[in-house]
């Protein structure tokens, strides 16, 4: 088994037992390829939940950049409850589960 599939093991089982989802395991492994060589970085590969700077490249670069949304509250609130979904005690949130959660909340799975 590679490093990759390894790691999306892992964020299905996250999705699985903290987020309390069955993972689209198509969708989840197209999110965490698309993240490419950050995954394998430590700080690189979870987002942090308190972090506001953190929470405003989430909406940049990958609502708003990648998913092609536009700015709006809606984009905050999708990305409050995604952290309030997966856990705000749970400590490492893995930036795939987060954006795989985000692409369903928008259903931008086409952009995949």
């Amino acid at each position: 088994m590679s490093k990759r599939d390894e790691l999306i093991a892992k964020y299905a089982d996250d999705l699985k037992n903290k987020v309390g989802e069955t993972p689209d395991m198509d969708l989840l492994t197209k999110v965490t390829v698309g993240l490419g060589p950050s995954i394998y970085n430590a700080d690189a590969e979870t987002v942090s939940g308190s972090d506001d700077s953190e929470l405003a490249t989430v909406k940049n670069n990958f609502l708003i950049k990648k998913l092609g949304l536009s700015d709006s509250p809606a984009l905050d609130e999708a990305i409050a409850k995604v952290m309030e979904q997966y856990g705000k005690s749970n400590r490492n949130k893995y930036r795939a589960v987060v954006y795989y959660l985000l692409t369903k909340h928008f259903n931008k799975e086409s952009v995949y």
